[in-house]
Parts: C-alpha cells; sequence; structure tokens
C-alpha cells in the first residue's frame, strides 16, 4: 500500500500548466567577519488548480532569486490529490513540527473558510470548498508544510476500497492453500503403512 507522506508521482512539471503563488518572503541577516550578509528566503506554491500541488523553499540573496529556486523546488515535490467534486474526500490532521492543521470536508458553496498559509495551497490544489482550522504555532512555513503533508494523506475511498477486497481476496486464497496442504499431508499420512510390532523379549531366568 502506498505509504501516507511518500506519494510524489513521476510528472512532467515542465509541461504543466502551474500557476505560483509565493506565501511568505523572510530577510535574514547573518553575521560575518565584514559585517552584516542580507539573504531572503521564499515560501512558493505551485499547482495547477485541478488536483495537483507542490510547495517549495528558495533562498538567495535577491527576491527573484530566492522566488525562482523556490518555485523550481515546488515543481519537483508536485504530487497528485484526491479530490471529491469541490472538495477533499474526508477529513485529516496534519502536523509538521509546531503546527497542527485540520482539513475537514464542505458542502458545495461554502467556499475556502482558510487562513492566507492554508488558502495558497488548497487553493492551487483545486479545492473550492473546504473547512480548516490551525492550532498551535501559526509560521506561514509550518502551516504551508503541515497543510502540503495533510493534502499527501488523502485518499480516494474507492481506490482504497478496491484495495482491501483485493487483500481480502488474497488472504482467503492464502488461507484455503493453507488447508489444503494441510489436508493433502494428513491423507499421506494415514497411506503410510504401520511401523511392524517389535519382537517379544523372552523371559528371562533367573538362576
Amino acid at each position: 500500500m502506498t505509504s501516507n507522506l511518500n506519494r510524489t508521482q513521476e510528472l512532467d512539471t515542465d509541461e504543466l500548466p502551474l500557476v505560483e503563488r509565493v506565501v511568505k518572503i523572510s530577510r535574514v541577516a547573518k553575521v560575518v567577519k565584514g559585517g552584516r550578509h542580507l539573504s531572503f528566503n521564499a515560501v512558493v506554491v505551485v499547482g495547477d488548480m485541478a488536483g495537483r500541488v507542490g510547495v517549495g523553499m528558495g533562498k538567495a540573496d535577491a527576491v527573484p532569486d530566492a522566488v525562482r529556486k523556490g518555485a523550481a523546488e515546488a515543481r519537483r515535490n508536485v504530487v497528485r490529490v484526491p479530490l471529491s467534486g469541490s472538495s477533499i474526500p474526508h477529513e485529516v490532521i496534519s502536523k509538521y513540527v509546531g503546527s497542527v492543521v485540520m482539513l475537514k470536508p464542505a458542502a458545495e458553496g461554502t467556499g475556502v473558510i482558510a487562513g492566507s498559509s492554508v488558502r495558497a495551497v488548497v487553493e492551487l490544489a483545486g479545492v473550492k470548498d473546504i473547512l480548516t482550522k490551525v492550532r498551535r504555532s501559526t509560521n506561514p512555513v509550518n502551516v504551508v508544510k503541515a497543510t502540503f503533508y495533510g493534502l499527501q494523506k488523502l485518499r480516494d475511498p474507492a481506490e482504497e476500497f478496491e484495495k482491501r477486497r483485493q487483500l481480502i481476496e488474497y488472504a482467503k486464497v492464502r488461507a484455503q492453500e493453507r488447508a489444503d496442504r494441510a489436508e493433502r499431508n494428513r491423507q499421506r499420512q494415514n497411506r503410510r503403512p504401520p511401523p511392524p510390532n517389535p519382537a517379544p523379549v523372552p523371559p528371562r531366568a533367573d538362576g
């Protein structure tokens, strides 16, 4: 069965019409021997708004370079997300570092009830109706990654039902094979001739 957190697909992202959205740009100052060195971190989300989304981070001395690196990493991390109409198939809770994100299906017409960080990920994934809640840390980087991992946990109910049905059938076949093997062993043992009786030992004469 496919792992919850390892669903990256072999996609040719260069051919996909992906939309980019910058969630956060942070300025980082590092004290070096000659003074302070400034650089920028950019959190970028890409998606085709039809079930594919990716998240990446880029770091560079200039904002455009950081955004470009983040977008390139996000394209490498694009995954497929199973959708149920305009919402998600089921509720999921995901945690990353100190952020906990709950994603819950919503009726059609509800819209995206989410903060800016969660909204960027779910909208580019193609979700139009969803209820979300962020607990504990509201750091945008952690929230974006927690949301991304939560979307990776989603499963298509029809596919999961088919996998479990096949697993049950396989278990039945294996159980029947074990029963048949045990029956053949019993029949083989019954066909064996009984061991010969040992010769009687004559009594020993005393004296």
